[in-house]
């Protein structure tokens, strides 16, 4: 009786203790979203805004900016949301959405360049975190280098990678980002910047040139 009450007491510890449920994938939250589940919506902000936020600091060089960029992809993404049809994943749209915005603010920028003071350079790119909105990311991990943030992560580095991305024209710019930080296809990067294949190795592979040269002048100076 008793070895029985043992066997007992041991099932109800395995079940007591089991595995927690998996947290539901953006797929299954995109779908509940888009059928009025508001609350599916609001997993999805959470999961990705800080993504999203580094993407808009890193293409705008503000955070002022990087906020507003980061509430008008989430409230584009809403509104069109409907419209999504998972042919990308849903990490990738954000992104896209994202760098758009950016595009068109830097553009507008360049109209009215006296709202922007020529060569100024942005004191938050070289903090060790950024502000609620998302922690300050580790210096890129590109495949145009070897690794060189591996090697050397320090700040000087991060901070010398981000002032050679900021220098960068801002199409090859949004194309190095959205290929060599937030890891899309070139494929998606076509179609998000409306761009055909070929100009986006184009503008890649010179991207990737100018930091190369940017990054060497680096270590140079170090040596």
């Amino acid at each position: 009786m008793r070895a029985g009450q043992e066997v007992a007491s041991v099932r109800v510890s395995v079940e007591t203790f089991s595995e927690p449920a998996a947290a539901p994938s953006d797929e299954a939250l995109v779908a509940l979203a888009q059928h009025g589940d508001g609350q599916a919506f609001a997993q999805l902000v959470g999961r990705h805004q800080r993504a999203v936020y580094r993407l808009a600091l890193r293409m705008m060089g503000s955070e002022a900016d990087a906020q507003e960029i980061l509430q008008e992809t989430f409230l584009n993404a809403y509104q069109k949301l409907a419209g999504f049809r998972g042919d990308a994943q849903f990490s990738s749209w954000l992104h896209r959405i994202a760098a758009n915005f950016a595009l068109m603010r830097l553009r507008r920028r360049k109209r009215a360049p006296d709202s922007v003071t020529a060569g100024e350079s942005s004191p938050e790119l070289l903090a060790p975190k950024f502000t609620e909105e998302g922690e300050l990311a580790d210096p890129p991990h590109n495949d145009w280098s070897q690794r060189a943030d591996e090697a050397l992560s320090s700040r000087e580095l991060g901070a010398a990678i981000n002032t050679a991305v900021q220098a960068l024209p801002e199409d090859y710019r949004a194309v190095f980002l959205l290929k060599d930080v937030e890891g899309l296809s070139n494929e998606d990067i076509a179609q998000s910047l409306s761009l055909s294949l070929p100009a986006v190795k184009s503008r890649l592979h010179r991207a990737r040139l100018a930091l190369r040269e940017e990054l060497g002048a680096f270590f140079e100076e170090r040596k």
